[in-house]
């Protein structure tokens, strides 16, 4: 299949709603991605009051006095994340969010998205699982970053019982902000996919590493659905954007991925339409 490209703005935007239309536009207009996505949370849903209370660990990149004040400033209402769906269909882009607690799940997927994604802090979060089990009908993508193999196969059990084994997508993913190269383990991803390969939708890589030429080696061993973040600045401030992709380089890991999708394949046939006239000036019998 083709691969799938989610540009990932999150938080992004930075609280600001004008910044995430901007984005929008870039990613579909520019980068030429299939998919935006953001994210949803309610703050005193996923925080204890002291988590909430607390000042943010990075203070040069807070937006508010405390850690929750802070995931507050950036936090869109429903009907903002509305208004998002409609403007990605204004593009021609798919809209999409993570979701990060009860209420959020059945409210993005009242949205009916054509994917919802689980993030990796919340994917042995059964309750939520159940949630959009039953009441959203499309694909479920669930990045498996901070997670052992004995959950992953347990998240994967979970919706096989659930009969929606078939609409999941397991990112292999690495949660750090941004990840070195050694820390990136690619390799996991055809284990994934032999593991995997036959009873989910798909196998994904959800990146954090710097460039995107690890983005091509994922394609080139098996996966097909890729989640990179999303920034028009990598140097603004929010704990997102240095793991982020500017617009030049959404655009060509785009350009790259269909471009890799197009040449994985076998000689159709012994010599190509292409070699033919290469054959016939340049090669001769030296046997002869």
């Amino acid at each position: 299949m083709q691969p799938y490209l989610i540009a990932e703005i999150g938080c992004n935007h930075c609280g600001d709603f004008a910044h995430a239309r901007e984005l929008i536009r870039m990613a579909a207009d520019f980068c030429k991605v299939p998919c935006a996505k953001f994210q949803k949370r309610n703050p005193r849903a996923v925080l204890s009051e002291e988590e909430y209370n607390r000042p943010h660990p990075n203070p040069g990149n807070s937006y508010g006095d405390t850690y929750g004040a802070h995931r507050e400033f950036l936090e869109f209402s429903l009907d903002q994340h509305r208004e998002l769906f409609e403007i990605c269909r204004e593009y021609k882009i798919d809209y999409s969010s993570s979701v990060w607690d009860l209420d959020s799940a059945r409210a993005i997927a009242g949205l009916g998205p054509k994917l919802i994604k689980v993030p990796s802090a919340c994917n042995t979060w059964f309750a939520m699982a159940e949630i959009l089990c039953g009441e959203f009908d499309g694909e479920i993508h669930v990045s498996l970053g901070m997670t052992t193999p004995e959950e992953t196969e347990a998240i994967a059990e979970f919706y096989a019982k659930q009969n929606r084994a078939k609409d999941v997508v397991l990112y292999h993913c690495t949660s750090g902000y941004p990840v070195s190269f050694d820390d990136v383990n690619l390799l996991e991803i055809p284990a994934l996919v032999e593991t995997y390969g036959n009873t989910v939708k798909g196998i994904g890589f959800s990146g954090h590493h710097l460039g995107f030429a690890v983005d091509i080696a994922a394609y080139a061993l098996g996966a097909r659905y890729f989640e990179r973040h999303f920034t028009l600045d990598r140097t603004q401030k929010g704990t997102d954007h240095a793991a982020s992709l500017e617009p030049d380089g959404m655009r060509r890991l785009q350009r790259d991925l269909l471009a890799t999708a197009r040449a994985m394949k076998v000689k159709p046939q012994d010599i190509l339409e292409v070699e033919a006239p290469q054959r016939e000036k340049l090669k001769w019998d030296r046997n002869a």
